[in-house]
């Protein structure tokens, strides 16, 4: 009589279990979709080209809301303190434009290469990048003309 009670529970409990599992492979599962891009970047690097040095120089970068939602940049971030982003805090509304202004202190003389990062909709991110050439510039307007000074001594 045991073994007849144990023989209908176990039948049962594997009718159970096989339900069970045939009704997991019925029903979807989720598919992990991509974050869809919403920031379009017209153009995602610049190059000031031969920039004199001590001049700051400053370019608009113009970005692009794609999606379906307001977008939200929500900060802009140089690689250093020679780079000054400016931008809007306002929400960008579907289909509409916003400008990033990128301003570099060509202080030092030399090639430069910096990125400014844009975070935006919670945790994405894009890169734009501003390169060129500082030159330095030379002490005077134009050089000691001896010939100006001789001629300046001969008609006093």
């Amino acid at each position: 009589m045991k073994k007849a009670f144990l023989l209908i529970i176990y039948g049962m409990l594997s009718v159970i279990f096989v339900n069970a599992q045939s009704d997991l492979t019925k029903s979807p599962t989720p598919t992990l979709r991509p974050k869809e891009e919403t920031l379009l970047l017209k153009e995602s690097s610049y190059s000031f080209g031969k920039i004199p040095q001590g001049r700051p120089v400053i370019h608009v970068f113009t970005v692009q809301n794609t999606g379906q939602e307001p977008l939200m940049l929500e900060n802009v971030q140089a690689s250093c303190g020679c780079t000054t982003p400016e931008w809007s805090r306002a929400p960008i509304a579907p289909g509409a434009d916003a400008t990033i202004k990128v301003g570099y202190n060509a202080y030092s003389e030399g090639h430069f290469n910096k990125t400014v990062t844009i975070f935006y909709n919670n945790g994405q991110t894009k890169a734009l990048i501003i390169s060129g050439e500082v030159y330095k510039l030379p002490a005077s307007a134009a050089p000691e003309n001896a010939s100006v000074q001789f001629l300046k001594q001969t008609n006093q």
